[in-house]
């Protein structure tokens, strides 16, 4: 009998084979292990995105929840609630003026780079790519340099459930209420104290009277911390490996950066680091011959859709050359990530500047350690060798 349980280290480790079973077999899927339904199709996935009427986010969109995040941040609510904070939000990022952040993105990159010149190997992740991603995140929040090292352990646990029962754990909880107690008292400085960053712009921000509470501020400004941290550390981080992976691809990179841009959208659709959100449903809903009934929850499988060859041709040829239009690597719909500009540009940059010292590498062994998540999936260290 077919299982799939999205909580398991194996499916951490490799989900993709299951994934075809899901597509070709059980497309609408209940599974005992997560309590909930499963979508692995494009065309599915998508349209329940739409649907946020009736597949809503307002019940938690992590796997497993933290406290106190539901139906309160962009992520966890439904429209027109949702709107409204993303409006907000919005305007912060507009008056932070990201193209700002162009050259000092270059200098972090170069920075990080730097010190791998000594090296044959090291780890992609711990020597290079969290570093310099939790800089950029400083750089644009606006956060107080030399916390990075414990910023990036909190969000980091935040974001992980407990291995044996695929929950949140104490040490998950306690770094989320580590995380709130320093949000708050940055948004308290800055408030008093504003600066050209997003938290000051939060704190501040108002059209037509209309302004963030300090629960919303608060939650908005943890939330970006642990995105900043996992979605687009793990984003580089996957990237890095598809890199290693693929040596012919990343020859054409090197002699080509312009090829980054596309080499990016296809790890995007690849091997993506979000890869399975969920929702709850607000009504009785019917598909593949399945009822779904109001009140259950659903797991949309984005990691399966970009790989449904129903709407991307060979889908597991990883291919940089390839049309990725409409891949879920960021979300979609009114759920599609407000930092994808951001994202796009530093990994861009940073890995033209780590092909700049580090042209020709390769994977040290085959086995990953990968972090234990129901919601991202992203290494926890990847080595790599000069060749």
């Amino acid at each position: 009998m077919f299982r799939f349980d999205p909580f398991s280290p194996e499916t951490d480790a490799d989900p993709f084979p299951a994934y075809q079973v899901l597509r070709d077999e059980h497309p609408c899927f209940w599974s005992d292990d997560a309590q909930m339904w499963v979508l692995s199709r494009y065309d599915d996935v998508v349209a329940a995105l739409d649907d946020w009427e009736t597949f809503s986010s307002a019940q938690g969109n992590m796997m497993t929840e933290l406290p106190g995040r539901a139906g309160a941040t962009l992520g966890t609510t439904d429209p027109p609630h949702h709107d409204r904070l993303r409006d907000l939000i919005q305007y912060a990022f507009v008056r932070r003026n990201l193209d700002s952040l162009t050259e000092p993105i270059r200098e972090l990159a170069e920075q990080a780079v730097a010190p791998l010149a000594e090296h044959e190997q090291f780890d992609f992740i711990g020597d290079f790519s969290s570093k310099f991603t939790v800089r950029v995140l400083f750089a644009a929040l606006g956060l107080p340099l030399g916390d990075e090292a414990i910023v990036r352990e909190k969000a980091v646990l935040m974001v992980q459930n407990d291995a044996a029962t695929g929950a949140k754990g104490p040490e998950h909880i306690a770094a989320y209420e580590w995380m709130q107690d320093y949000a708050s008292s940055v948004i308290e400085e800055r408030r008093a104290h504003p600066r050209n960053d997003l938290i000051s712009h939060f704190s501040l921000a108002e059209i037509d009277g209309d302004r963030l509470d300090e629960r919303e501020v608060l939650l908005t400004t943890t939330t970006l911390i642990m995105a900043g941290v996992e979605s687009l550390g793990g984003f580089m981080s996957m990237f890095g490996l598809n890199m290693a992976d693929f040596p012919d691809a990343r020859r054409e990179c090197v002699d080509n950066p312009d090829l980054l841009r596309n080499a990016i959208e296809e790890s995007l659709r690849y091997n993506t680091s979000a890869q399975r959100f969920k929702r709850c449903l607000t009504r009785d809903h019917t598909l593949h011959g399945q009822t779904m009934c109001e009140g259950d929850f659903v797991c949309l499988a984005f990691g399966s859709a970009n790989r449904d060859e129903r709407r991307y041709p060979d889908p597991d040829t990883y291919d940089i050359h390839r049309r990725t239009k409409g891949h879920l690597g960021f979300g979609g719909s009114v759920h599609l990530c407000l930092g994808t500009t951001i994202a796009r540009m530093s990994v861009k940059i940073a890995m033209q500047a780590f092909h700049d010292v580090v042209p020709e590498y390769e994977r040290v062994n085959g086995t990953l350690p990968w972090m234990p998540s129901s919601t991202f999936r992203s290494p926890m260290r990847l080595d790599l060798v000069r060749t």
